[in-house]
């Protein structure tokens, strides 16, 4: 049996901090977190797990992570609530599992990984989901568990603009917040992971692409896995994972062109943002068209690369085999 190479990326969102606002000392910290978080995954892919499973790990760090718009630390809706989302897909199936508007499981993409596993539905959302996640087990926290100073701090101060009828600044880091995962295993098969909070002071009940199979989540065998994070109602309107896969498939693209075309015309329509995807060979694309995207990369060179704005990518040599 031809066996791969493990191959993983990531992104924390493409909503990054501005260059213009960020410290050395978060910068650095946010590097650390972004390698660390691929490590969870890519050790599970050298030890032979199968893709889900390294995806659905590194998620769940970044998760865990407050500098990440995911779990601990995701934002406010307007009404000072948090409304989670996420998904998980395979790509040798194409099995999935979604769930959009919920508070209470620590890790929202085991929550995407019950409803794929133990509910024989796609998704689930709202208070049925919340049932649900409660009936298999999972583990649930208090809804100030998810919060931050930092993420109140933003609220506040979005809403406040609101209030006073200023124009958007633009910011990204408020509204493109999300997390997710991409991955080839040692047997070539493909997975992909989602997950985020939402945008900051977002209308509760607001559901975006993370959780919409085909828009913000994809993975089939035959083309490639991808994790969006941005505008989410271009990424669902254009169907940009599933976008890519026809463009794979039937025009005979490769990844890195149907990756970076639909990142570029979607930007070009007012819809900013990016991706990581990976293909069945193990390439791997990262695209955006916004000032940044937190990512992190694993490819066929065994090397690991951290980057946050367009030229700053951190190397390190450190194998595991």
């Amino acid at each position: 049996m031809t066996r791969f190479t493990p191959v993983i990326a990531l992104h924390g969102g493409a909503g990054t901090i501005l260059p213009s606002k960020i410290t050395a000392e978060k910068e650095a910290a946010l590097h650390a977190a972004l390698h660390a978080c691929l490590q969870a995954g890519l050790t599970l892919l050298r030890q032979g797990a199968p893709a889900l499973d390294a995806v659905t790990a590194s998620v769940m760090a970044l998760e865990d992570d407050p500098l990440f718009n995911a779990g601990r630390g995701a934002v406010f809706t307007s009404d000072g609530t948090h409304e989670m989302d996420a998904a998980v897909m395979e790509g040798t199936t194409r099995a999935c599992g979604a769930i959009a508007g919920i508070c209470g499981p620590r890790h929202p993409v085991l929550a995407a990984r019950a409803v794929m596993e133990q509910s024989g539905h796609v998704l689930l959302a709202g208070e049925g989901a919340a049932r649900f996640c409660a009936s298999v087990g999972l583990e649930m926290m208090p809804p100030d568990w998810f919060g931050t100073p930092a993420r109140r701090e933003a609220l506040e101060a979005e809403l406040e603009r609101r209030r006073l009828n200023l124009p958007d600044d633009g910011d990204p880091a408020r509204k493109h917040g999300t997390v997710g995962a991409v991955a080839c295993d040692v047997h070539g098969h493909l997975a992909a992971a989602t997950s985020t909070g939402g945008m900051t002071a977002k209308r509760p009940g607001r559901v975006g692409d993370s959780p919409v199979i085909g828009a913000g989540t994809w993975a089939d065998d035959e083309t490639l896995a991808m994790s969006a994070t941005g505008h989410g109602e271009f990424f669902i309107r254009w169907a940009a994972g599933h976008e890519i896969d026809a463009r794979m498939r039937w025009a005979g693209q490769d990844l890195a062109r149907a990756a970076g075309d639909v990142v570029t015309e979607l930007g070009t329509r007012g819809g900013s943002g990016g991706l990581v995807a990976v293909d069945r060979h193990g390439n791997v694309a990262l695209p955006f068209n916004s000032p940044g995207m937190y990512r992190a990369w694993c490819d066929k060179s065994g090397e690991i690369r951290t980057a946050i704005f367009r030229a700053d990518v951190h190397g390190s040599d450190t194998l595991l085999e």
